[in-house]
C-alpha cells in the first residue's frame, strides 16, 4: 500500500495553522491499582506500583492527520463530532517517578499477549497460574506474584512499562489480553467487500473458523453470493481447483448435524492435511482498524506530554517513549513508520524509539479495509495477505519492474524520526524474506543504511523465538533451536534508551552482506553433510502482488485473491564448516558453540510438505560428543571433546569472548553469570 503522504503531510501543516481541535486520551477507568509484590524495592529504582484498566480515546475526522486512518470517514461520530473507541491496558511504574530513567517501554501485544516481562526479564510464561510451555513467551495479564517479574531487569534500570490494546479480533480465548474496542462502519453505511481466508490443516476436520489461529472473524453477509467460492491447491503457487458450491456451506457440524454459522465453514467430504484451501467470501461494515496504529500514537503522546493525575504523572514524569514489538508487532510498528503515524495531532513527535524485533522486511494488515491483522507470511502458512510488500528498505527504491519508488522511512520528516531498531533472527532470512531489508531491489547490492537514525542487527543462528530448553522436536524433522539471543537485546535495549536519551549512539549494525559474501543465493550455502539432516532446497518470497486499483490509495483491496506475479531475489546467510552462521551478531554459545544452530528446520510428515521450511522454527544439531562418536557417525563436524579439553575451559573460552559484546556495547558484564550457567546445562546436555 502506497499513500500520499508528501500530499497527506503538507495539507496537515496549513490544516494545522487555522485549527486546534486534536484527537487524544480523554480519560481512564482504572480497575486496579495497587504496590508491586508488596512494595518489593527493585535495586535502586525502589518500589513499583500497577494500573490496570481501560484508556479512553477520541479522535477528530475532520483532522487531517486522521486521514490515512482508512474509513475515518465513515466512522459513528459522538455529539462533538469524534471517533470514540477505547483499549485496556497494563502500567508498571517507579512509585517515584524521581527514580526512574525517564523512559516508559510501550509494549505492543502479539495478538493479545504480551511479552516484555517473560522475554526481557526471563518471568515465567504464565496467565492465571497457568504455566506455558512450548517457547511462549506470555506475559501475566496482570503480573502479581514474584515469577511474574523474573530477575527484575527492566524495573532495576528504571524502566516504566506501558501496554496498551490495539488489535480488535484478538481470541476470544484470551480473555485477559490487550484489546481494543473500536467501531464499525456507521450502520448508516452499507460498504461491502471481499474477505479471504486460506488454510492448511494437520488432521482431518468438517468444519474450521474463518479467521487466523482463532481471531475473531469478519462474518459473511451474504452465504448465497456468487462472489463465494472455495478453491483447494497443492502447493503456494500451484493451480486451483475450485469445490462445488452444494459440497459446502458457512456452517459448523455440531453433533452431527450442519448448523449454519456465518463465521465457520463446512465441507461435507472434510478437509485433508497439507493441502490450502481458500475461500474468499462476500462481507459488510468493518471495524475501522487503523484506529489500533492512532492507540499507539496517541498514547504515546499523552504519557510523555500530558499530566495524568489517574496514573500519578505529573507533566514532566516521563521523558521519552520507546516502543518495543515483537514479531507481528514488529510489523506494526513498521507500518505504523511507513504510515507517518509519528507526528501527533499537536506536531510533535510521539515515539522516540522503536524496537521492530524479528518483523522481518515485512508489514501487515493493520490499516486496511476488512483487514486481517493475524495474517503473516510464512513457507507453509498465510499465502499472499499485504505483509511481505514493497518498499522493504528504510530508504527509498525503485522497482525497476513496476516503477514505483517508495521506502519504509521516507514519508517521516526528520523532526518526527524516531530511533529504530530492526531485529532478526536467522529464521527471518529463509522463512521471512529479511534480506530484502538490506538489499537492492534487483539482488545485486547492499543498500546504504540511514545510520543516524537505524540500525539492523541479525542474531546469527537463531530461530524466530529460542525454544525451550531442553530442546524439544514439534512441526520439523529437528530438535528446536534454543540460542538464546534474549541476552543481546537486554543489552541493545540500554543501548537504544542511550541513544534517545543521551544522544549516545547504538552499537553499529551488524547483518550479512552481499560485497563480502556472507550473504549469498541458498543454493550457494556450503552446508555440511550431517548425517540423517536435510537441508532446504527452497526459501520463502515475496512477490510482486496486485490487489486492485484502490489498494495503494485507499486501503481497499478489490482483487481476492490478488493476482500475484514475479518474486523478489532473497538471500540467506553463508556458513563456516561447521553449519553456523559467519554474518550478524552471534550469541557466546554460537561464537563457541557446541552445536550448530540454525534458522531453518523442515517440516516433519505430520505437519507440512517435508521438503518445505516449517513457520518460525530453527535447527538445534549438537555436535558427536568424542572422536569415536564423530567417525563412526561419519560426521564432518568436529566432537567437543577435539575442541575443548573440559567444561571449565569451555567456559573460560566464553568469558574470554565476553569481554569483546561487553566493550563494544552487546553484552552486560552482569549478564554474564547467567549466560555461563546457561552454558554449562548445554554443555551436559550434549555429552549426556
Amino acid at each position: 500500500m502506497k499513500l500520499d503522504f508528501k500530499k497527506i503531510t503538507f495539507l496537515f501543516f496549513l490544516f494545522s495553522l487555522f485549527t486546534t481541535i486534536e484527537a487524544k486520551v480523554v480519560g481512564f477507568d482504572i480497575e486496579i491499582h495497587e504496590d508491586v509484590l508488596d512494595s518489593y524495592e527493585f535495586g535502586e529504582t525502589g518500589a513499583y506500583e500497577k494500573f490496570l484498566g481501560t484508556i479512553f480515546f477520541e479522535v477528530d475526522p475532520a483532522n487531517l492527520v486522521n486521514h490515512k486512518i482508512v474509513d475515518i470517514e465513515y466512522a459513528p461520530l459522538n455529539a462533538q463530532g469524534m471517533v470514540e473507541f477505547s483499549a485496556n491496558f497494563t502500567f508498571l511504574k517507579p512509585k517515584n517517578m524521581d527514580k526512574s530513567n525517564g523512559t516508559t517501554l510501550l509494549g505492543i501485544a502479539n495478538r493479545g499477549t504480551r511479552r516484555m516481562l517473560t522475554f526481557f526479564n526471563h518471568a515465567d510464561a504464565t496467565d492465571g497460574g497457568v504455566v506455558y510451555t512450548g517457547g511462549e513467551y506470555w506475559d501475566a495479564a496482570n503480573p502479581t506474584i514474584e515469577s511474574d517479574f523474573g530477575d527484575g531487569f527492566l524495573m532495576e534500570n528504571g524502566f516504566s512499562l506501558f501496554w496498551v490494546g490495539w488489535q480488535f479480533d484478538v481470541p476470544a480465548s484470551r480473555t485477559a489480553g490487550s484489546r481494543i474496542f473500536i467501531p464499525k462502519i456507521d450502520p448508516e453505511n452499507t460498504i461491502e467487500g471481499l474477505v479471504r481466508s486460506d488454510f492448511v490443516v494437520t488432521s482431518e476436520v468438517f468444519d474450521r473458523t474463518l479467521a487466523d489461529r482463532g481471531h475473531i472473524p469478519y462474518s459473511v453477509s451474504d452465504p448465497d453470493s456468487p462472489e463465494n467460492i472455495l478453491t483447494v491447491r497443492d502447493s503456494v503457487e500451484g493451480e486451483r481447483r475450485i469445490i462445488a458450491r452444494d459440497q459446502w456451506s458457512f456452517a459448523r457440524l455440531e453433533q452431527g448435524k450442519v448448523v449454519p454459522d456465518m463465521d465457520r465453514i463446512y465441507l461435507s467430504s472434510g478437509f485433508k492435511p497439507k493441502l490450502i484451501y481458500e475461500v474468499v467470501y462476500v462481507s459488510e461494515n468493518p471495524e475501522i482498524i487503523g484506529l489500533g496504529l492512532a492507540a499507539i500514537r496517541d498514547t504515546a503522546s499523552a504519557l510523555k506530554y500530558d499530566s495524568l493525575a489517574d496514573l500519578n504523572l505529573s507533566e514532566n514524569s516521563i521523558d521519552h517513549i520507546i516502543a518495543y514489538g515483537m514479531s507481528q508487532p514488529g510489523r506494526t510498528l513498521r507500518t505504523y513508520l511507513y504510515m507517518g503515524f509519528n507526528e501527533d495531532e499537536s506536531n510533535r513527535k510521539a515515539l522516540d524509539g522503536v524496537i521492530a524485533q524479528i518483523g522481518g522486511a515485512a508489514r501487515g494488515s493493520f490499516n486496511l479495509r476488512f483487514g486481517q491483522a493475524s495474517r503473516d507470511a510464512h513457507p507453509f502458512l498465510n499465502f499472499f495477505y499485504p505483509t511481505d510488500i514493497f518498499p522493504f528498505t528504510d530508504i527509498e527504491q525503485t522497482d525497476p519492474l513496476t516503477g514505483i519508488t517508495d521506502g519504509v522511512l521516507s514519508h517521516l520528516p526528520e523532526a518526527f524520526m524516531p530511533k529504530v531498531y530492526n531485529v532478526n533472527s536467522s529464521y527471518e532470512y529463509w522463512g521471512r524474506v529479511v534480506s530484502l531489508l538490506t538489499t537492492s531491489v534487483d539482488g545485486l547490492v547492499d543498500v546504504p543504511m540511514l545510520d543516524d537514525y537505524s540500525r539492523v542487527y541479525h542474531l546469527s543462528g537463531a530461530q524466530h523465538l529460542p525454544s525451550d530448553f531442553p530442546p524439544s522436536q514439534t512441526n520439523g524433522q529437528n530438535l528446536n533451536n534454543p540460542n538464546d539471543f534474549s541476552w543481546l537485546m537486554r543489552a541493545l535495549l540500554i543501548r537504544m534508551n542511550d541513544w534517545v536519551a543521551n544522544d549516545i549512539p547504538a552499537p553499529p549494525s551488524r547483518y550479512p552482506l552481499l560485497k563480502d559474501g556472507t550473504l549469498v543465493e541458498p543454493a550457494m550455502v556450503n552446508f555440511p553433510k550431517i548425517p540423517n539432516i536435510n537441508f532446504p532446497t527452497k526459501t520463502h518470497k515475496a512477490y510482486r502482488v496486485d490487489y486492485g486499483p484502490f489498494f495503494a490509495t485507499d486501503g481497499v483491496i478489490t482483487k481476492e485473491p490478488p493476482e500475484v506475479s514475479d518474486a523478489f531475489p532473497v538471500f540467506v546467510p553463508q556458513v563456516d564448516e561447521d553449519g553456523n552462521e559467519i554474518g550478524g551478531l552471534k550469541t557466546l554459545g554460537h561464537i563457541v558453540p557446541l552445536a550448530t544452530y540454525t534458522g531453518w528446520n523442515l517440516y516433519n510428515s505430520d505437519y507440512g510438505p517435508t521438503d518445505t521450511v516449517s513457520h518460525m522454527s530453527g535447527s538445534f544439531l549438537p555436535f558427536p560428543k568424542d572422536r569415536e562418536t564423530r567417525l563412526s557417525n561419519e560426521d564432518p563436524r568436529l566432537s567437543v571433546e577435539e575442541r575443548y579439553d573440559n567444561l571449565d575451559h569451555y567456559l573460560d573460552l566464553l568469558s574470554q569472548e565476553a569481554k569483546e559484546l561487553i566493550e563494544e556495547g552487546y553484552l552486560l558484564e552482569s549478564d554474564l553469570p547467567a549466560i555461563l550457567e546457561q552454558a554449562t546445562n548445554i554443555w551436559e546436555y550434549v555429552i549426556r
